[in-house]
């Protein structure tokens, strides 16, 4: 992990504590059902209001997201990338086996007027890792680096929830400790060995980003 030796359980204490004690208390929402004792422990009980404002529209924000791109001229893109950009095409058993991964990400819209409306990068390598009785997902290389937890959610989806790592940062920060840091996602199961990681309403440059998961060799 760009020389790293530390395994993500530093981070999965922060989802625990950083979430539920440490974040400033926040007026709730009334779209919010109240956390019940059986949530314990689950993404609902973990995430921020911010990031459970992000997986509640995640639909609204990938339609923003698609739209814009195709203003701006990036429609045979996107249609050229099939169901990794299809918002419906999440298919049933979305767990992600522990194990090395190519991943590539790709930006959908853009936030404020300029900048473009799609961009693709190249492979780069992630990690998937049982880590405390759930799985952690990292982003090993590449200057954006989003490092967390998956969660259980339903047969369809289950629940990122972590932080950006930028440039040469060696340890991410807690999740809960910084807002503009926090990230939210789905993964969904899209074929025979393919998953992606949806990233509605990201913090910064887009509207979404979606990032195509492989099993590396």
């Amino acid at each position: 992990m760009r020389g790293r030796a530390t395994s993500i359980s530093t981070l999965a204490l922060g989802l625990c504590l950083g979430a539920c004690q440490t974040v400033p208390s926040q007026p709730p929402s009334a779209a919010d059902a109240p956390v019940q004792p059986s949530d314990a422990g689950t993404w609902r009980a973990t995430a921020t209001e911010q990031d459970k404002g992000r997986v509640r529209g995640w639909y609204s924000s990938w339609e923003a997201a698609l739209a814009d791109a195709r203003a701006k001229g990036f429609g045979g893109a996107v249609q050229r990338e099939g169901v990794l950009l299809q918002p419906t095409a999440a298919l049933p058993n979305p767990h992600l086996p522990a194990g090395e991964y190519k991943c590539r990400t790709i930006k959908l819209g853009t936030q404020g007027r300029g900048g473009l409306g799609y961009i693709a990068y190249d492979w780069f390598r992630c990690r998937v890792a049982a880590e405390q009785g759930l799985y952690s997902l990292v982003k090993l290389t590449g200057s954006q680096r989003p490092v967390g937890l998956i969660f259980p959610d339903n047969l369809n989806r289950q629940i990122f929830l972590g932080t950006l790592e930028l440039g040469d940062e060696s340890l991410p920060v807690n999740y809960g400790s910084d807002r503009m840091r926090d990230m939210a996602g789905l993964v969904e199961r899209i074929g025979d060995n393919r998953w992606r990681l949806v990233l509605p309403a990201p913090a910064y440059e887009s509207l979404l980003d979606v990032i195509e998961l492989v099993p590396a060799g």
